[in-house]
Parts: structure tokens; sequence; C-alpha cells
């Protein structure tokens, strides 16, 4: 099955995209990933004001067939969450990568987006 993957992201290899717009970076979970979840049931809200490293646990997602941690693609302050998704958690299924996002985080260490793939990349990975 072909996955949709959108040019203009970064990927990691925990199935996060990040879009990047100056110092901020809106954060959510591929369409691979929101597939193998199944119907997402629920979404816990993102922590405003919470500092995290890169690659720790930010938010867990529940789905009818497993719990799912969702971790930082990069350092930085959690700025917002999606309100929206925490609300209706099914927005995630059906538009991953717009109204579904779930996070924004004002990005600490702009380096580390260099340890992110982009969606040539992530794409190749996910045919290994």
């Amino acid at each position: 099955m072909e996955y949709k993957v959108i040019e203009g992201l970064y990927y990691s290899k925990n199935d996060e995209w990040i879009k990047v717009e100056g110092d901020t970076a809106i954060v959510g979970i591929t369409d691979y990933a929101q597939d193998k979840l199944g119907d997402i049931v629920y979404i816990e809200e993102a922590p405003i004001g919470k500092k995290v490293n890169k690659e720790e646990t930010v938010i867990t997602l529940e789905s009818v067939k497993a719990a799912s941690d969702i971790y930082a693609p990069t350092s930085g302050e959690i700025i917002e969450a999606n309100k929206t998704v925490v609300g209706n958690p099914s927005i995630l299924n059906s538009d991953p990568y717009g109204e579904g996002w779930l996070f924004k985080m004002r990005i600490s260490n702009p380096e580390e987006l260099k340890d992110l793939m982009d969606s040539i990349g992530y794409q190749e990975y996910r045919k290994e």
C-alpha cells in the first residue's frame, strides 16, 4: 500500500512529521502511523509550557488496537495543543497532515532537524 507523504516536511523514524515555520514546529503523525494504529479513540492534550528533549514522549494516543507514545522530533517547548483533534480524535485518521496536527513547539536546537528525514528519505525508510 502507498501511504501519503508530503514534500517539504521533516519525518522521524517514530513516524512523526514536523513542519517548520521560523523557530516554531507543527507536529503530527504520518499517514502510515495513523493507518497502523487504526481508529484513534483518544488523544492526550499536549502540556503547554513543557520543555522536552528530542525523542522524549510528549503525549499518548489510544486506538482500538493499541496505545502509542508520540515523541518530540526536536528539543523545545510545547506552545500549543490542537484542542480540535483532542475533542474529535477521528480527525487524525482522516486528515493526519492537516486538521489532525497534534501540537506546536518552539524549537530550541535547530541543528537536530538534520537528524530527520525528508519526504523521499521517509518513503525509502518505510519501504525497508
